[in-house]
Formats: structure tokens, sequence, C-alpha cells
């Protein structure tokens, strides 16, 4: 069932991307995942209840999993719905926050001492090639600044969650550790809110959908998939798995939105695919 697991999540994940854009055209990036993180929370404590399983939990075990929500949900996620919400290109946000695997090999070996084989770094090569290929570099011009070190941040945050989250050895039941990590990323984006915000959130019809979609398949779904292969496979290995995100994604939109699909998106989806299964294969 396990091997399965990478399948599933990548066309979850994946398909985050083309219900962000009408997210944020209906709210602030801030208020639309305090919204979503706070039902989230609330669903993993109704799931860790109905499982019988205690959310008292020890405090060192606590600020672990909060701290990893405020990088995952908090930083990552804020930073990409706010670089996309002032102009920046989605596809050159994908393509940076794509370099996550690159730089967890980079890290992964002399912080988690896991040893990052060449043929790990060749797929990832070819992996990050392919997404290239598929994101192409005529995604749209004048990227803004604070737009691009959000995005930077975004990259960093989520390479140092899956490091982090790897690093820790709390054993908590997820249902329990997904849920402090949702009420960790809903606190960091209300603290935003209170500090530098005025929010808004427009509930029409899209934006319900768009929300529920993010909330039950990629928060409940992916990301609890996510956490499950990072505690069971290495950092490394399992961040090699977000290459077919940018190919998939773009896939996606050609699928449900009529968006162009060229030849050489194609080409860079087969690179990819080539390149993660090096990566990933024992």
């Amino acid at each position: 069932m396990i091997k399965i697991f990478p399948f599933i999540f990548i066309i979850l994940w994946s398909s985050a991307f083309i219900t962000t854009k009408p997210i944020i055209d209906n709210s602030d990036p801030f208020a639309a995942l305090a919204f979503r993180f706070f039902f989230v929370a609330v669903g993993f404590l109704l799931f860790s209840i109905y499982l019988k399983q205690s959310i008292l939990i020890q405090k060192k075990h606590l600020i672990e999993s909060m701290l990893s929500g405020v990088l995952f949900h908090g930083l990552y996620l804020g930073g990409v719905f706010y670089s996309i919400s002032i102009g920046m290109p989605t596809g050159i946000a994908a393509l940076i926050v794509t370099l996550q695997p690159v730089l967890t090999n980079l890290l992964s070996g002399p912080i988690l001492n896991e040893k990052v084989t060449l043929k790990q770094w060749i797929g990832g090569l070819l992996g990050f090639l392919g997404a290239t290929l598929v994101l192409g570099f005529d995604v749209g011009s004048g990227i803004p600044l604070l737009g691009l070190i959000a995005t930077i941040i975004a990259l960093i945050s989520i390479t140092t969650s899956t490091i982090w989250q790897k690093k820790l050895s709390n054993n908590l039941p997820l249902s329990v550790s997904n849920f402090y990590q949702a009420v960790g990323g809903c606190l960091f984006h209300i603290t935003i809110i209170i500090l530098f915000v005025e929010p808004y959130i427009n509930f029409t019809q899209t934006f319900l959908i768009a929300m529920s979609h993010q909330i039950f398949l990629v928060s409940f779904g992916a990301f609890t998939i996510l956490m499950l292969l990072i505690k069971k496979n290495s950092a490394s290995k399992t961040v090699s798995i977000f290459f077919l995100i940018p190919a998939t994604s773009a896939f996606m939109a050609w699928f449900f939105l009529g968006e162009n699909l060229t030849s050489l998106d194609i080409l860079g989806f087969v690179i990819t695919t080539i390149g993660v299964y090096i990566a990933t294969r024992d």
C-alpha cells in the first residue's frame, strides 16, 4: 500500500496549484490560510478524538510539532500564496520551490547523516531539468522583488521543515502531530493578520469549492501522506517526488482548464519521471 502513496500524493499536491488562484482572487492570502488551517486543525482534532488518541502531549513535542507547522503551513504556504497574490508568475514561483529536493540533498547529509548517493544526485538533476522544460522560460515578466523574496523564504522553509520533521523522534500519532502543526500554521497567519494585514474573504461559490478542495484533499490527504513518507523514507528520497509536481500540474491545467501543453512540456515530463525513478528506486 505504501508504494502507491507517492502517486496519490503527487496528484493531490499538484491539484492544489489549480485551486490556489481562485482562492487568492477572492481573499487575501493570509486570511485564506488562517481560515483553511482553522478547519484543518478542527478536523484532525476530531479525528484524534475518534481514534481515542490523546492530544495531551509533552511540552517538547508540542513545541516541535507547532514549529514544524509554522515552517510548512506558515512560511512555506504563506510565501507562495503571498508571492502569487502580488503578481509573481505562478510558473516562476513553482520553479523556485522545485529547487527543494536539490537543497534537501545538500543538507540532509550533514544534518541527518543520510548518504545521498550519486544516482540520487543524477536523478535530482534530471528532475530539475525536466521541471524547467515543463515550466519553460516564457512564463511572464515583471517579477516583483517582494514576490521573489517571499518565494525564496518559502523554499528555505519547506526544506527546513522536511529535514526538521525527519529529525524529530517523538513518534506522535499522525493525526495528533498534524493537529498541532495545523494549529501552528493557523496561529502564524493570525499573527500576520493582526500585525500587517487587513483581512478579507469573499465567500463566493468559487472560493468555497477551491477552499474545500485544499482543506480535504490537500491538507487532510496529501499532507498526511507526505508526513508518512518522510517518516518511512529518507528525506532526500521523499522530496525527489516533488520534481513531478510541476509537470503533473501542467497536465492537469491542460486537462481541466484547457491550457496549452506543448511537446516540450511532454519531453520535460518524461525526463522528470526518469529522474525521479532514478533518485527514489532502491
